[in-house]
Parts: C-alpha cells; structure tokens; sequence
C-alpha cells in the first residue's frame, strides 16, 4: 500500500466519475511512449551510427513509437529520412515521416500482417555489424506479425487463434502455442538481424513483464518447446488439422535459445510496465485525498471470479476499514481471461465482464464506484475501453447475472450508459482496475 504521508495538500472534492476517468487518464499517460524512446535512444543518436538504422515494430503501439523514434533522431540532429517499417492494429496508426505504417487484424491474424512480418523479416536481411536495427515492441504483436511456416496456412493460425482467445488459457500458453507455429517470434526477429546491433524498445502487456511473453518475444530467447505447445493444445481441447500437429510432432524451426550467439548483439529495454501505470494513478488518487491500495500489477484468471476477489475487499474497506480505511481507491492491472461457453451470444471484453460480475455481487452497495479499462482504449473486440459505474449503477446488480450466462456484458453496460470509449490510446500496459470506496 502506497503512503500519504509526502503527498501535496488534497485537492477539492470532486465526483467519484470524474476521479475515476482521472486515474485511468493517469494510468495511460503514464505508458505513453514519447518521452522514454528519446532517454533510451540518446546515447545510441550521440553519434551519427556508421552503418544502415533500420527501424521495425509491431503492436498497438508500434505506430506511436515510431514517430516517437522520429522525433529522438530529429532531436539529435539528423535531417535525412529512417528506414522502416511498423504493423499495428486496425485505427492505431498515426502519421510519420518516412517509417511506413502498416495496419493489420488483431486479435485474429490476417493477410496484412502477414505481409508486413515478411516484408519486416525482410528488411533485417542481410545486415552487418556496424548496422543498427530498432526493434519497437508492445502488445498486440503476436497477432500483428504473424508469419506462418511453410505448409500452415493463416487460416489454420486464425482458426487456431480463435480457439486460443475462447479456452481461457492464459497469455503465456497462448504464446507458447503461437511461437511454436511462427517463423517470426521467440527470438527468430533477433536472429535474422545478426550481426547487426539490435536494440528493442518493450512496452510490457503482461503479468510479470516476462520479456518472452511480450509479442511473443521477436528479441528474446525461449525454452519453450513444440512438444509444450501440444500439451496445451489437448488441455484446452482444442481441434487442430492433423498436419499441424504432425508438424509440432517434428518441430523442424524451434524456438532460439537463450544462450544462441545470435541474440548477443541485441539489448532489451523494458520502458513502460503496468506497475509504472498503477504508480501514477496512486499519486492522483493521494492528491485528491484517498489512500491508495495497489492490489497487484500481475493479476490473472477468470474475469468473474477476480471480480469476487475485488468486491470482497472492498467491502471490507467500507465496512471493517481494512486492509485499508475509505476514502480509499483499490488498484490493480494484469491481465484477466474470459472463457466462453458453448451458450456464448453476447459480446463484450474482460473488463466489462469484471464489471459485470462486480456489479452482481455488490448489487446496491453505497459508496463504490469502479472503473475497469484496457489500456489500449479496446476493451476485446467493441469500440469501448472498458466499463465505468458509479454507486446508483449497482443497483441494476440484479439484472447483470443474466448477461453473465451468455457474456454479454457489451450490451448491459450500453444499455446504462456506462460504457468508457476513448478509441484507440496508442500505448498498452493491458487492464486497468480501480475500486472507489468513499468514507
């Protein structure tokens, strides 16, 4: 739990929906890439690089990182145009000077992605020592730089994909599996571009901020095996071609090692996690006079069943005053999963589902308000980030266990007016939760 005791003098009250939209503002701004590509690509710009810059990048944020990129070589002092190329998600491009943007389908794969891995693969080939390779990396990017190997169609990873996102698996299996059908992630990005010095910007999405996990990690090492990607396979029940788990059977392009010689000439470099994000909502949520309890940056697992966890602790606050005494905010981030049943008709996210199953359990509680969104301004699939509803909202708890069955938490919260749509933030430190609990 973060202390009070240096914080400025409280700000005047303000309505817990506005304090809420605030820390979520907070939370993104925070994980905006702008100024953190300048500080780690400085030392890198000090002097004029002697061989070829070549700028790559994939995810939701790739396109905003790039101009970010931009903008550092500008600074530096640099007036001929940068050679690259970025994938990103459908409406999260933004203008740049000479790095092109592509835009392709997330969370399914599709031909545009596909076009621009190879197009990217390509540009990494052949490089030399004294070349330098950018690498921009944020979430969405397993998706985004999909390139299937030979005999495995993109139809057969979308299909695959699909079934991934329904399973309830989390995002390390669902890597494991995508790295395991890639010609393009676990390292393979890293390999291609020996020996040129690759340094790789990441913006982590993920619980832990396991490099690996990251887009499937293009620039890092991995252990895991085809043989692990078959096990999650069966687990989830999953229906694959025959000749795709005859392929995982011979795993002839397994993933790169961590030890391989060929990722010695790349540095990662971690500049936005979910904790970071968490942090800066806490010092708004203080300013306004609340005691901020950061719950976990890492948080997984059924959305309807953290929600429970949430709700129970919050109404410890408001009743018992602990862990922690009101006016207080509970936060959390990480990354929750939906499974979807056979009896699935509805549509909605992770957030708005964890909202739609906190709004059951504390169906007319007085004095909460809460706010859970996605980062990346895409709550799933819909057009909202998530979810805000405010303590007359709980009143309509007993409505949500119907939308509950068929996960139709999209159309419950459209028919309140509660839903949050700020339309794409063009950064991605995954969910965003905070519990409002008045005194």
């Amino acid at each position: 739990m973060m202390s009070s005791s240096s914080a400025l003098p409280a700000m005047p009250p303000m309505p817990s929906t506005d304090l809420l939209k605030q820390l979520f503002d907070a939370a993104v701004a925070a994980a905006m890439p702008q100024a953190q590509v300048t500080r780690v690509l400085e030392p890198y710009f000090a002097n004029k690089p002697t061989g070829r810059v070549v700028v790559v990048g994939i995810g939701k944020s790739a396109a905003a990182m790039a101009k970010a990129v931009e903008d550092a070589w500008t600074k530096a002092g640099y007036s001929e145009p940068m050679e690259g190329l970025v994938i990103t998600r459908y409406g999260h491009g933004v203008p740049t000077k000479s790095i092109e943007v592509i835009e392709a389908g997330h969370p399914v794969p599709d031909e545009n992605g596909m076009a621009g891995a190879q197009r990217i693969l390509q540009r990494v080939q052949p490089l030399t020592a004294a070349d330098l390779v950018i690498c921009l990396i944020s979430g969405g990017g397993s998706a985004l730089f999909t390139l299937p190997p030979e005999g495995i169609s993109l139809a057969n990873l979308a299909d695959i994909n699909r079934q991934l996102l329904a399973s309830g698996a989390d995002i390390v299996a669902m890597n494991t599996v995508r790295k395991a059908l890639s010609c393009s992630s676990g390292g393979r990005l890293s390999a291609m571009a020996y020996p040129a010095q690759v340094v790789s910007l990441i913006i982590s999405d993920v619980a832990g901020d396991s490099l690996r996990s990251i887009a499937s990690g293009p620039t890092v090492g991995d252990q895991a095996t085809a043989a692990d990607a078959l096990e999650i396979i069966d687990r989830y029940h999953m229906i694959i071609p025959e000749h795709v788990r005859a392929y995982l059977h011979r795993n002839p392009n397994p993933v790169i090692a961590p030890g391989d010689e060929r990722l010695g000439t790349t540095t990662n470099h971690l500049i936005a996690t979910p904790q970071q994000s968490l942090e800066a909502a806490a010092k708004v949520a203080i300013a306004h006079g609340y005691t901020p309890l950061i719950l976990s940056d890492a948080i997984e697992g059924e959305a309807r069943d953290v929600a429970l966890v949430h709700g129970a602790i919050a109404r410890q606050a408001k009743r018992h005053h602990q862990p922690v005494a009101p006016p207080c905010v509970i936060l959390s981030g990480g990354e929750t999963t939906v499974t979807v049943q056979q009896n699935f008709v509805g549509k909605g996210g992770r957030n708005s589902e964890f909202l739609l199953a906190l709004a059951h359990y504390l169906n007319g509680e007085a004095g909460i308000a809460a706010i859970a969104c996605d980062t990346d301004g895409i709550d799933g699939s819909e057009d909202n980030a998530g979810v805000l509803i405010t303590p007359e909202l709980w009143q309509q708890g007993e409505r949500a266990q119907h939308y509950l069955k068929t996960h139709d938490s999209y159309s419950f919260f459209a028919s309140i007016g509660a839903l949050v749509v700020t339309g794409p933030t063009l950064t991605n430190v995954n969910d965003f939760r905070a519990i409002l609990i008045e005194g």
